[in-house]
């Protein structure tokens, strides 16, 4: 059943819903100098692919965002993207067929299969990413060992099925690129230092361990970091999101894509005939009307950061403190609401209406709270995840959004969705637990913001964390006596091969397991969060948007997180929030070349 809620509107999805009259419109700043063929509203990566795409195909596109800096969720993300099939698989021997990996989709996601828009992707995933590669400056690094989630069902992915940006200095872009741009997330760097999955990620690792490669490759990146932020301001190797967003905004720029900042849409405008042909923004020199010859394209960044809306939807939300999402305060439904306005339906079905996340808050001496993401760590052997009540809710070694719908279906109705991470002080010692990092950052700081607690006995913290100590000790002896033997019965962490790339390499005999028993204990209290949301705007295999009869409304495409979620709310594999986003930006883009254009505009 479909899922469409009447939700109580932000204010600036109210100031989207409203229309403003004729004589208002007219009076407007108009005229050919904001008249483009295409207008995307939004800069992540849906709205600049589908930019990009567009002006490569000969439109002319005006890009509007409504932060004072491009990037949105993107810029805060891992940058991956799951795109199966590409040139990269292909070119290492990797030959899967559409059917092969839609087996593993509808093993995923059951009855919430759409085989027109999984089939649209699937195809045109492999054409998107080799047209970014070859014709713009957005280049990739294969993901070669980036496994799927789920490796127990058929034709699960054991690499090649993702691709990310690659690093990029960014003395190589554009001055408007780096003046309009977020920086890298501070919570997911170090210092500001952005550290890429793979190589990178492993040098840094390799530290604790003290090899001395590790250490070489360690200086050097921390070092170039240093001066980069000593001569020029801030960083300058880009990686993951940031660096997807730069070479994306240098792409668009490169083909003549017009990019403003500070520019929120707050009305889609009509013709006679009930065509969308344009829209109007709030800017800094007032209220400016923006003609779209063949169309206006959504991709606003979803409602994540909508309370009230967040309060409608997801689960264990009474408060807005409940819910602590990684996406920009602009993500709080404008686009949604902007569809809406013109007909479209919002939908919130399927297995979850967000991209969960497992998050721990640290808070600054300036009183500002960092949202950290819980990624890699939880992985790692040598730590466990329980709730209050001191049990295992989850196979905490597999995707994050696995954690929290886990953590959702152990929390009691009413009761707010948290639990706590806890590890020795061996495994704190060798890897990243929260935002702490391993040796020889040191711990001092994380102990005395309170961010993680230490205790000398399981007891002590069970105490020092509000958990109940019995169940707690019952579920460590319980857990160690299988981690000895490299097992997990009531779980299966370690399993797959997603569990195991995410473990430890060297650890043996599984990766991803080791007792805890070396005091002192460490704790870290992890919260619901995200990464945007699911539940989105209806739209087709083309990425146009739908009505309540399922009829595009004409003038208007929806991409990225505003459009309801390719798999029903399920997360197969990681870098399928971005893999989607790219691919139905590309789509629409195609789809906007083939429209008739508006006349009169």
């Amino acid at each position: 059943m479909k899922l469409t809620p009447k939700l109580r509107r932000s204010t600036a999805g109210q100031a989207a819903a409203q229309a403003a009259s004729p004589t208002q419109v007219e009076a407007m700043t108009s005229g050919t100098s904001n008249d483009a063929d295409v207008v995307v509203i939004g800069a992540g990566a849906a709205g600049l692919a589908t930019a990009v795409t567009a002006a490569h195909r000969g439109l002319k596109v005006v890009v509007l965002e409504r932060a004072r800096l491009a990037g949105g969720a993107t810029s805060r993300s891992g940058g991956w993207m799951w795109t199966p099939r590409s040139e990269f698989a292909k070119a290492d021997g990797v030959i899967e067929t559409i059917e092969d990996i839609k087996a593993y989709i509808k093993a995923v996601i059951g009855d919430e299969y759409d085989e027109d828009r999984v089939h649209a992707f699937l195809e045109n995933a492999p054409e998107m990413v080799s047209f970014f590669e070859h014709q713009t400056a957005l280049q990739f690094t294969p993901g070669t060992k980036i496994c799927d989630i789920y490796g127990n069902l058929p034709n699960a992915g054991t690499g090649h099925r993702s691709v990310g940006p690659s690093p990029i200095n960014g003395r190589r872009l554009d001055k408007r690129v780096l003046k309009n741009m977020s920086p890298q997330y501070w919570e997911t760097s170090f210092l500001g230092m952005g550290i890429m999955a793979g190589p990178d990620l492993q040098g840094f690792l390799g530290a604790a361990k003290l090899k001395p490669s590790a250490w070489v490759h360690s200086a050097k990146r921390v070092i170039t970091h240093l001066f980069d932020v000593v001569t020029t301001g801030r960083g300058q190797h880009l990686v993951n999101g940031v660096a997807l967003i730069g070479r994306l905004m240098q792409s668009a720029y490169d083909a003549g894509v017009r990019i403003e900042v500070e520019h929120q849409v707050t009305e889609l405008t009509r013709d006679a005939d009930g065509r969308v042909v344009g829209v109007v923004a709030e800017t800094p020199r007032g209220r400016v009307r923006f003609g779209a010859r063949r169309g206006v394209v959504l991709a606003a960044g979803g409602f994540s950061a909508n309370a009230a809306m967040r309060q409608e939807l997801f689960p264990h939300n009474r408060t807005a403190d409940d819910h602590h999402t990684l996406a920009p305060s602009t993500a709080d439904g404008a686009g949604i609401e902007l569809g809406r306005s013109v007909g479209g339906v919002l939908d919130a079905s399927g297995a979850s209406p967000a991209a969960w996340c497992p998050v721990s808050l640290y808070p600054y001496k300036s009183g500002r709270t960092g949202v950290f993401p819980h990624i890699m760590d939880r992985a790692k052997p040598g730590s466990i995840s329980v709730t209050r009540d001191g049990k295992r809710f989850v196979n905490e070694a597999n995707g994050y959004w696995d954690y929290i719908n886990g953590l959702n279906a152990a929390t009691p109705r009413g009761e707010v969705a948290e639990s706590w991470q806890i590890a020795d002080s061996h495994t704190v010692h060798m890897y990243p637990f929260g935002f702490a990092m391993p040796w020889p950052v040191p711990k001092a700081p994380f102990l005395r913001s309170g961010y993680i607690r230490r205790a000398d006995t399981l007891e002590e913290l069970a105490a020092e964390c509000g958990i109940d100590a019995e169940g707690l000790k019952r579920t460590v002896a319980e857990f160690n006596a299988n981690a000895r033997r490299g097992d997990d019965p009531e779980f299966h962490r370690g399993e797959t091969p997603f569990n195991r790339y995410g473990g430890d390499p060297d650890h043996k005999p599984n990766p991803s397991l080791a007792p805890i028993q070396k005091g002192p204990f460490y704790a870290v209290h992890v919260r619901q969060g995200s990464f945007g949301t699911f539940g989105g705007l209806r739209a087709d295999a083309k990425a146009r948007l739908l009505d309540e009869q399922n009829r595009p409304v004409p003038g208007v495409h929806v991409v990225g997180v505003d459009q309801k979620n390719l798999f029903g709310g399920f997360y197969p594999a990681g870098g399928v929030n971005i893999g989607p986003a790219m691919t139905f930006g590309y789509i629409a883009a195609k789809e906007l070349a083939a429209v008739e254009p508006a006349q009169g505009i």
